[in-house]
């Protein structure tokens, strides 16, 4: 079989994909007065065509879908495969593009749901992946040398990261930093920013999607399993302070815990100097800072948010880019004398945070995590896929401003968020517009979705885009001029 040579890391390692911080004053004043409005929807006969060319085209797909539903609840294994008005079926991908059972082509702004920063199936990382398979195949049990390799590259790369612990996926690698942290710090109470995504563990399932809701999705989850944890409205540093200071009245806190470009991978975004003020107010009151940096670590550059911001976490939650879209992606990284406590070994009978996981830092993984963060770093990924989210950005908002939409566009580099429903902008505090317009924005998210597809693009829920190295400028533009075609029909 052909063998795959990859080139050492140029210098590249100080650059990173965002060019410039949005002005999130300005976004938080457009997004208001986008929620001030009823939903601007797709005319209504137009989206009967639009629903119409799934059934003309993607019968193959249906099909599948109908079968799914049979033995896989709801039909679909994770929330990212749901589309609106059934789920497609795809059977191949390649760079910027996939390709479904029924030979539709389309835009990929999933990549996989952002982990795939070099494009889809990258055949450099492919072949190395390939070559591992014939030689060991995917797991042993024990220790192989790639798993040394990609911590300490891990460990070379991300400012914070002294120590690297590869774990299943980000909700384990959360489950785990929090765990570390009541160790290390002796206190139970743990803050996440509200509205962020930290996984589906009991003790996160708090505060999801929109800040304030509390236990409102924990249907399922004793009151126990969430009584440690808290939550603070992003962007409120004065509201955090207090909350400390109450907590320390009664034991403490064990760790604050933050999406560093904002809740759901920026949707909600955070001021330029919001993260600073976190390390200093975490300082203030002896309290661990936990980056969840899932989405953002590699994406923004080989030192992740924190490079950029020049912040350092104490922990640092490492997932999707970190095996550059291969399975069991997942880790936890920090200071030395934190990270000795997950030492593992049945030997160690000092304190310490017990995790486990049979196929964590397999062969397969570290092979592909080594190879796909040597090449993010060589080929300046993080830069190119940034470049191609601010082209995206800007197209977006010229024609949004020409067709007179309420619409709002910004990125954080290679994410690019498209808001036109602003659902996961509704707030808690306004409870009788958040409950009554609800369903409808969501739907209206599903319907902007589904008709994004019809025109041959996967987009993430309707309203997020990740862009890829794969992503030229042709690519862009061609994706602009679909994009214009839905946005007239509103």
């Amino acid at each position: 079989m052909a063998t795959a040579t990859i080139p050492a890391p140029t210098s590249a390692t100080s650059e990173y994909g965002i060019s410039h911080w949005h002005n999130t004053e300005e976004i938080y004043a457009r997004l208001n007065v986008l929620l001030k409005q009823p939903p601007r929807v797709i005319q209504r006969d137009k989206m009967e065509g639009i629903l119409a060319q799934f059934e003309k085209k993607c019968g193959r797909s249906k099909e599948l879908a109908m079968q799914a539903q049979k033995v896989i609840p709801g039909g679909v294994q994770h929330n990212l495969a749901f589309n609106y008005p059934f789920p497609l079926a795809f059977d191949r991908a390649e760079g910027a593009f996939l390709h479904d059972v029924d030979g539709n082509k389309y835009i990929d702004f999933l990549q996989a749901g952002g982990p795939t920063l070099l494009g889809s199936n990258y055949e450099p990382v492919r072949l190395k992946v390939l070559e591992l398979l014939e030689r060991c195949g995917p797991v042993t049990g024990l220790l192989h040398e790639y798993e040394e390799k990609l911590a300490a590259l891990v460990c070379e790369l991300v400012p914070s990261i002294e120590m690297f612990r590869m774990l299943g996926s980000g909700t384990e690698a959360v489950m785990g930093a929090i765990r570390l942290a009541r160790v290390h710090t002796g206190k139970k109470r743990i803050i996440k920013i509200g509205g962020g995504y930290h996984g589906w563990s009991d003790q996160m399932v708090y505060g999801l999607r929109i800040p304030g809701t509390g236990r409102r999705e924990a249907y399922g989850i004793p009151r126990g399993a969430t009584a440690g944890t808290q939550e603070c409205f992003p962007n409120e540093i004065n509201t955090l302070r207090r909350m400390l200071w109450l907590n320390r009245l009664r034991g403490g806190t064990a760790a604050v815990i933050v999406e560093p470009i904002g809740p759901e991978s920026g949707t909600r975004p955070v001021y330029r100097e919001y993260n600073r003020q976190l390390r200093e107010v975490c300082d203030e009151f002896g309290t661990l800072l936990i980056f969840d940096e899932v989405v953002s670590g590699f994406r923004l550059g080989p030192g992740g948010a924190q490079g950029y911001f020049g912040v350092k976490p104490d922990l640092t939650i490492l997932g999707k880019c970190l095996t550059g879209g291969y399975p069991m992606a997942g880790g936890i990284g920090g200071r030395k004398e934190i990270m000795m406590l997950l030492a593992g070994g049945i030997s160690n009978t000092g304190k310490r945070a017990f995790v486990g996981g049979t196929l964590s830092a397999n062969p397969l993984s570290c092979v592909a995590g080594y190879y796909a963060i040597k090449e993010m770093v060589r080929t300046r990924a993080a830069v190119v896929a940034g470049q191609a989210g601010d082209r995206l950005c800007r197209g977006l908002n010229e024609i949004i401003d020409r067709l007179k939409l309420p619409f709002v566009a910004y990125n954080q580099g290679s994410i690019v968020h498209l808001e036109t429903a602003g659902v996961l902008l509704l707030s808690i505090r306004q409870p009788l517009k958040a409950l009554r317009e609800n369903k409808p924005r969501k739907h209206m998210m599903e319907e902007m979705g589904a008709a994004y597809t019809a025109h041959g693009i996967i987009s993430v829920a309707g309203s997020r885009m990740y862009t890829s190295m794969a992503d030229t400028d042709d690519v862009i533009d061609d994706a602009l001029d679909r994009f214009e075609s839905v946005l007239k029909l509103c």
